[in-house]
């Protein structure tokens, strides 16, 4: 080994040595510093949320003024930074102070139709011993904002303001939380403290009663006959010969005594009624949002008529399937659905909703006016053999019809209120 060769290696160890001795030092100072830096965030943090955008920009100029004023002896730009300081420093003034409110945030109803409007009201009360400064309440609905002013408040007194929500669409909307707003006219600082916590309000879909309506396409409440045979059930069909295995119960003895051979009772299997809604959220299947939303309100009709008769009645949409536990569920849910850019078709639907519920006795397929025949027919071949598949073709202003396309039949409403006399050409 050369000398030099020797000094590499010898220069490379000590390299490796000093970058270890540095890391097992290092390591303990970064963990005994990181508490402190935690408690100085800690610390910081309620000052610097208090600094708005704008008041982040006269600081900047500030210093940035300070700096070159300094630096290049102009005096006009010290006289900038030292009135953007004391601007700051007049707007601690308008934050600083304690609030003691009790804030209350109530509403009339928490579920509302569509195009009415929610009611509520906010109560704000001081608790404390001395009086608190004017202020502002500020009240996020939704994507909006609505803004009260709170005058000044003695001890004891409260002030309450009435606030009405329009509901032009049907949506679920979060009221709140409700928060005092203190402020400098110039918005550079601005503190908020919450007071409530958010409550929702659903605004649901409009819908119709349909009594009488649905017997064109549920006949019973116990079922109804299929094409499927079974030796074991209440509709009877015809005899045939006994086989080995079969039921003692079910041999017609007359006929066996009159034939000199075992016959036995054949019956029809019936199936309990059960109703399956698919409703398309897809884009593809509308033309307009109003299709949309009056295919949404068709789908809440049939739903909530199903529960009322007590029937067991399953809602899909391509993503999920709803709630139908009672019809307030199930509103809730159709409150909250909108369309979307999706490959899954009408087609996938009934084809999700046959897996799905393989054992309903009809199924119903809601969409809007985009939908062609031809799938159509593809979403009615993709439902169990035996069920029954009804259309409802959603289109605002068409006039009401029906039509068979295949072994589908088509309803086309134009109206919500044409629904119930849709229904009843279903057997026509």
């Amino acid at each position: 080994m050369t000398p030099s060769t020797a000094r590499d290696r010898s220069r490379a160890a000590a390299r490796v040595a000093g970058r270890v001795v540095g890391e097992r030092i290092g390591r303990p100072a970064a963990a005994a510093a990181r508490p402190a830096w935690r408690a100085i965030a800690r610390l910081a943090s309620p000052i610097v949320s208090v600094v708005s955008p704008f008041g982040w920009v006269v600081l900047a100029a500030g210093v940035a003024a300070l700096v070159a004023g300094l630096a290049f002896g102009w005096q006009e730009l010290l006289v900038i930074a030292f009135a953007s300081f004391a601007v700051l420093a007049l707007s601690v003034v308008f934050v600083v102070g304690r609030s003691a409110y009790t804030v209350e945030l109530n509403l009339a109803a928490n579920r509302v139709v569509v195009g009415t409007r929610a009611v509520g009201s906010i109560v704000i009360g001081n608790d404390s011993a001395r009086a608190l400064l004017p202020s502002r309440i500020e009240l996020p609905v939704g994507a909006g904002l609505a803004s009260f002013h709170v005058p000044r408040l003695v001890p004891g007194a409260s002030h309450d303001d009435l606030f009405g929500i329009p509901t032009a669409r049907r949506a679920v909307l979060n009221v709140g939380p409700v928060k005092s707003v203190r402020g400098d006219p110039l918005g550079l600082l601005r503190r908020e403290i919450r007071w409530t916590d958010a409550i929702e309000l659903y605004v649901h879909p409009r819908t119709v009663r349909l009594e009488g309506s649905s017997a064109g396409f549920i006949r019973d409440l116990e079922g109804q006959t299929t094409k499927d045979l079974s030796n074991d059930d209440v509709s009877f069909h015809a005899l045939r010969e006994y086989v080995a295995g079969d039921d003692r119960r079910n041999i017609h003895w007359k006929t066996s005594a009159r034939t000199g051979t075992l016959m036995v009772r054949q019956f029809e299997e019936t199936r309990r009624s059960h109703l399956a809604l698919a409703l398309s959220t897809s884009l593809a299947d509308y033309g307009d949002p109003d299709e949309f939303e009056l295919a949404v309100s068709s789908c809440g009709s049939l739903g909530i008529q199903a529960l009322i008769e007590e029937r067991d009645v399953t809602v899909m949409v391509q993503s999920r399937t709803l709630h139908t536990e009672t019809g307030r569920r199930l509103l809730d849910d159709l409150s909250g659905i909108d369309q979307r850019q999706s490959r899954e078709s009408i087609v996938h639907l009934a084809k999700t909703a046959g897996e799905a519920v393989p054992n309903a006795s009809v199924a119903v397929l809601l969409f809007g006016a985009s939908v062609t025949p031809t799938e159509m027919r593809k979403a009615s071949v993709q439902l169990p053999f035996g069920v029954r598949v009804i259309a409802v073709r959603c289109q605002p202003g068409a006039p009401v019809g029906r039509r068979m396309i295949g072994e589908l039949t088509l309803l086309t409403i134009g109206d919500l209120t044409e629904l119930a006399p849709a229904l009843r050409r279903v057997n026509a």
